[in-house]
């Protein structure tokens, strides 16, 4: 899809942002169980239909290691995901646990938990190749899913185009190089409890995200 070229997906030793590095060190000392590093993307390699998320939280995937695995966020995205058959399973508990994605991946803007979950700028551009590489991946006339702002941002930065160009708007579609970006409330408890964003807002995104796959 691009002639970018080739970088890697994942760094599992990256130490790029010196706050994130000596947070995740701090987290891992109180935390001596939980994975506390950069988290890898989830699902399917080439995948037509590329979830991004902002980054992991506290006690969901930096504790596990996968993304939206064990946190609230992930109460209705893999409910979502299984209800329109991206998922064996409607729920993620551990990161070795039986659930699989089929045609999907989520991936997150910044693969490092920051502080109070808001990265800086920096932060967010220094991860920008890793996202490059994925939205690499995805095929012709697939869909990438941008679950917040942030996400959004990050998306149209990995992809050199003025952030001016295209607004994020809930249910807004951007039909850029090879795919079609969809924004969506991210699926946050504080998103979910206050309604800002329902189970039915959800489910009319996901039910977009399938037409479009299915048309294309």
């Amino acid at each position: 899809m691009s002639d970018r070229p080739e970088l890697p997906l994942f760094d599992k030793s990256c130490t790029r942002c010196e706050r994130l590095s000596s947070f995740l060190q701090d987290v891992a000392r109180d935390h001596p169980d939980y994975y506390a590093g950069p988290v890898p993307s989830f699902g399917t390699p080439d995948a037509r239909f590329l979830i991004v998320g902002l980054a992991p939280g506290m006690h969901g995937a930096n504790r596990t290691g996968r993304p939206f695995t064990g946190d609230h966020a992930g109460i209705l995205l893999y409910q979502t995901l299984y209800d329109f058959g991206f998922s064996n399973l409607p729920e993620s508990q551990a990161c070795d646990d039986a659930l699989v994605l089929d045609g999907c991946r989520i991936t997150n803007a910044v693969k490092c938990l920051p502080p109070q979950n808001k990265p800086v700028t920096a932060e967010i551009r220094n991860c920008n190749h890793f996202l490059a590489s994925e939205l690499a991946t995805v095929p012709a006339g697939g869909v990438v899913l941008a679950l917040g702002k942030i996400a959004h941002d990050a998306i149209l930065r990995s992809l050199d185009i003025p952030l001016s160009r295209y607004r994020f708007g809930h249910a807004a579609e951007h039909a850029l190089d090879g795919f079609v970006l969809i924004d969506s409330y991210h699926c946050s408890r504080y998103n979910t409890q206050t309604r800002r964003l329902t189970d039915a807002m959800f489910r009319n995104i996901f039910t977009r995200v399938r037409s479009l796959l299915e048309r294309a």
